[in-house]
């Protein structure tokens, strides 16, 4: 069992996929010079998770050779071409194997997300919450906490390109929406376009946030 003090939240970060849009892995995409993989990482080391759990199936020697993952423990996901919900499942049976009563999960290409966000979640989960989902302008995003007694069900549910959202909707009075506005931007990379602007938009000289 990997070490992890019980009633414990972890942290799980998706960046499995071949990134087909994008023209390759966004693991392997850099954002002020740090790979998104490892922003993902910090994020929920930062926010209060540990352990922190990295699902890689796309180019993931290539990742695990370019990027620098401290404290965080590699999960490979051979389905990962399935889409989504293979790298969902295979992140949540690794989690599983612990002592953690719940986990929050971030996805490798939304790396403007906050550490403030993550905190509210955990929040949440100490308030009761079975799952949480952050929400911002009142649209439910990402990350998104799961407490144990989902993972099963959310596994049962994650297919194809879909990940936990198949279960959110299903389970809508199970689900607490949490506001994160301020604390960050569920901004995400899709397309090389999508990662200059987001690069303009974090650069020093002012532009942007």
């Amino acid at each position: 069992m990997v070490g992890a003090s019980a009633g414990g939240v972890g942290g799980l970060v998706l960046a499995a996929g071949a990134g087909r849009r994008f023209g390759g892995p966004k693991a392997l995409a850099t954002l002020d010079g740090e790979p998104l993989v490892e922003r993902a990482a910090r994020l929920l080391a930062a926010g209060g998770c540990a352990p922190v759990f990295v699902v890689l199936g796309a180019a993931a020697a290539e990742v695990t050779r370019s990027a620098t993952l401290p404290g965080a423990q590699v999960v490979l996901a051979p389905g990962w071409a399935e889409g989504m919900g293979s790298s969902l499942r295979r992140g949540l049976d690794a989690v599983a194997d612990t002592a953690l009563d719940a986990v929050i999960i971030a996805l490798v290409d939304q790396p403007l997300i906050g550490p403030q966000a993550v905190r509210r979640l955990l929040d949440a989960h100490a308030s009761g919450a079975v799952a949480a989902v952050a929400t911002y302008g009142g649209q439910p995003r990402n990350p998104v906490l799961l407490r144990r007694e989902t993972w099963a069900e959310v596994c049962a549910h994650a297919r194809g390109d879909v990940g936990a959202r198949a279960w959110l909707h299903a389970n809508p009075n199970r689900v607490v929406t949490v506001a994160c506005d301020g604390t960050g931007s569920p901004d995400d990379i899709d397309t090389p376009a999508d990662l200059a602007r987001l690069s303009a938009a974090t650069a020093p000289d002012g532009r942007g946030r």
